[in-house]
């Protein structure tokens, strides 16, 4: 769960990487050595989406939830639009 998608050249067009909690909390997450531009989706313990971001490579700033999350995916950067 902490390397997630670190150190990787490319994610496949529909591939990504789900993280599972055991309880909804406020999450948060950064791309520190992540060099692929990504979009996180937040979703309460229904699976219901509380919130989409991108984020940009290498960033050390943190994406918050903004809401109690119980799952997080990750994704190519665009991916939720399409």
């Amino acid at each position: 769960r902490a390397r997630g998608l670190m150190h990787r050249d490319s994610l496949g067009a529909n591939d990504g990487m789900l993280f599972v909690y055991p309880a909804e909390e406020m999450r948060a997450f950064w791309m520190k050595d992540t060099r692929i531009p990504l979009s996180i989706a937040y979703a309460d313990g229904t699976g219901r989406i509380v919130r989409i971001a991108d984020m940009a490579p290498l960033s050390e700033a943190k994406t918050s939830s903004m809401f109690p999350a119980k799952y997080a995916l990750e994704v190519n950067q665009g991916w939720f639009e399409k």
